[in-house]
């Protein structure tokens, strides 16, 4: 996902920006709420995530006049202040998360991924390319003209890779779309669902709709 982080601190924002780009995101940075404003309206980004307290400005009037300019983007709070009426008052003023400060690494992605699927990033209705055919309402794939059946394992894994087509989808994040409960098993029945895909997808000496960028995650073309 593009993912925003308006942060004062440099090293807080350092260790945001290399830990959510180790996870497969695009990370742009904004140390003060001005500047985080101009790019939150009008950058494009799937989710924000805003410290309360900014050198130039309180992170819940940000978040309200961000509002008001009519951008929806999903909002994730960071800060120390983490009482009930904190948290409350972050939420009035149109976030969709809170996290308090000190947080682990690992909620914060979980957070962002909860927000990512909240906002409907989902796989489009049908995919006509060449010979194949994908009806993801329907839960059907066409290859010449022929029935191809996958498992709904395989329906989970590319239903999240197409939602994000062209883009690289992080092993992480198509595990804990497709796999819940994911266990260290999970990883290697993701590379033979990949696999399978490839072979179910494409016929030998086509081009691969599924491509592995290594270190990174996956890429899903649906364009010849």
């Amino acid at each position: 996902m593009r993912i925003l982080v308006i942060e004062d601190s440099p090293p807080t924002r350092d260790l945001l920006r290399r830990s959510l780009e180790s996870g497969g995101h695009a990370v742009t940075v904004a140390s003060r709420a001005s500047s985080g404003s101009r790019l939150a309206s009008t950058a494009g980004f799937e989710v924000l995530v805003v410290d309360v307290m900014l050198p130039d400005g309180d992170g819940f009037e940000l978040c309200r006049s961000l509002r008001r300019q009519g951008v929806r983007t999903p909002i994730l709070f960071l800060s120390a202040r983490g009482e009930v009426h904190d948290r409350i008052a972050g939420l009035d003023a149109g976030a969709d998360d809170y996290l308090r400060k000190p947080f682990a690494l690992a909620e914060l992605h979980a957070r962002i991924r909860a927000l990512g699927r909240r906002q409907g990033i989902a796989a489009p209705v049908r995919i006509e390319c060449g010979s194949v055919r994908i009806d993801f309402a329907g839960r059907r794939l066409e290859r010449d003209g022929v029935s191809v059946p996958l498992t709904p394992r395989e329906w989970a894994v590319l239903e999240v890779l197409a939602a994000r087509s062209g883009r690289v989808v992080s092993r992480h994040e198509v595990l804990d779309a497709a796999w819940p409960d994911s266990s260290p098993a999970a990883s290697d029945s993701l590379d033979v669902i990949v696999s399978r895909l490839r072979r179910k997808l494409g016929k030998p000496g086509e081009r691969d709709w599924i491509r592995t960028v290594r270190g990174e995650g996956y890429v899903f073309e649906d364009t010849p």
